[in-house]
């Protein structure tokens, strides 16, 4: 997908882990998917540089979809479809 068209994908819930390192942000995440309905899109926002390496492995462990990242000013926004 292109930036443009990530930039656009609707959001079902929205959880920020900025300003907190690995593994922070696959805990939040982890903690932040149930509450997403199954083809419903999360979206991780993140300041560590590591997330963007950690975050789709995590999603494929846990058989989602990992959709893509934007950068923003000063952050991720890293894309997770919940598949089950």
């Amino acid at each position: 997908m292109t930036t443009m068209e990530l930039a656009s994908i609707a959001v079902d819930k929205v959880v920020d882990a900025r300003g907190t390192s690995c593994p922070g942000p696959i805990l939040a995440a982890k903690k932040g998917i149930v509450d997403v309905k199954v083809g419903g899109v999360m979206a991780v926002l993140s300041t560590d540089s590591g997330t963007q390496r950690d975050l789709p492995a995590w999603a494929k462990k846990m058989g989602h979809e990992f959709l893509g990242f934007v950068e923003e000013s000063g952050y991720l926004k890293l894309l997770i479809r919940r598949a089950k």
